[in-house]
C-alpha cells in the first residue's frame, strides 16, 4: 500500500496538479476582455504595470493594505495559516528527503523543529478560521459545507504529517493517510478555492494595472472613469 500511494498514485496526483493549474490559468486570461481594454493596456502599459506590482506587493505584505489593517487577529492568523501552508511542505526534510530519492534534487530544507512549529501554527490557525465560520454571524450565514471540506482538505496533511513524525500509535497508518491526504490537496487544487494560491496573482494583477491605467495613465488627459 504505502508504495502504491507514493508512486503510482503520486504521480497521477502530480499530474492532474499541474495539468489542472495550467489549465485554470490559461482559462483565466483567455476570459480577460482583452479587446475591449486593447487601446489603454497598449498606450499606458508602464502605468497598469506598476499598479499590478503594486496591487499583488501590498497584499502580501501583511497589513499592508486596509482592509488586512482593520482586522489585524484575523490577518495575523490568515498569515500564519497560509505561509505555513505553502512552505512548511515545499521545505521539509522528509519531502526533500523523497524527492532526492525520485528525481535526484532537493531543495533547501528547515529545521526540524521550525517545520513542527510551522505545522502546529497552521493546525492552530485552521481550527481558529473554523471557529470563526461558526461564531460570527456575518461569516456564518455566507459559510457552506463546501467552505468546511476546503478547509479540512487543507488541514489532513499536516494533522495526519504531526501524529506520524511524532510517532504516533498505529504510524503506518498515520504515514499513509498523510500522503494519501497530501495527494488528495494536489487533486483538489485545480478543481477548487484551493486554486486561489495562483489565481490570486492573477486577479491581483488584472485589479491593479485596471486601477494603474486608469488612476495613473488617464491622469491630464480629459477623460472621465
Amino acid at each position: 500500500m504505502y508504495e502504491f500511494v507514493r508512486g503510482p498514485l503520486a504521480l497521477i496526483a502530480f499530474l492532474i496538479f499541474f495539468v489542472g493549474m495550467i489549465y485554470r490559468t490559461i482559462k483565466y486570461i483567455r476570459g480577460l476582455d482583452w479587446q475591449a481594454d486593447r487601446v489603454a493596456y497598449t498606450a499606458h502599459f508602464s502605468y497598469g504595470l506598476k499598479g499590478a506590482l503594486r496591487s499583488i506587493l501590498y497584499w502580501l505584505i501583511p497589513y499592508g493594505t486596509h482592509s488586512w489593517r482593520y482586522y489585524k487577529v484575523f490577518t495575523l492568523i490568515f498569515f500564519t495559516f497560509h505561509v505555513g501552508l505553502l512552505i512548511t511542505p515545499i521545505f521539509l526534510l522528509g519531502h526533500n528527503i523523497l524527492l532526492k530519492e525520485s528525481w535526484g534534487f532537493s531543495l533547501p530544507t528547515l529545521p526540524e523543529a521550525v517545520a513542527d512549529t510551522l505545522t502546529v501554527l497552521v493546525i492552530i490557525a485552521g481550527i481558529f478560521m473554523i471557529l470563526r465560520r461558526i461564531a460570527l454571524p456575518e461569516v456564518r450565514i455566507i459559510t457552506t459545507a463546501y467552505d468546511y471540506l476546503i478547509l479540512a482538505i487543507a488541514l489532513a496533511p499536516f494533522v495526519t504529517g504531526f501524529l506520524a513524525y511524532h510517532q504516533a500509535p498505529t504510524y503506518n497508518f498515520w504515514l499513509i493517510a498523510h500522503i494519501l491526504a497530501g495527494e488528495i490537496m494536489l487533486v483538489a487544487i485545480p478543481f477548487t478555492k484551493l486554486s486561489h494560491f495562483i489565481l490570486f496573482f492573477l486577479t491581483r494583477a488584472q485589479l491593479g494595472m485596471d486601477y494603474g491605467i486608469k488612476r495613473g495613465g488617464m491622469k491630464g488627459k480629459g477623460l472621465a472613469w
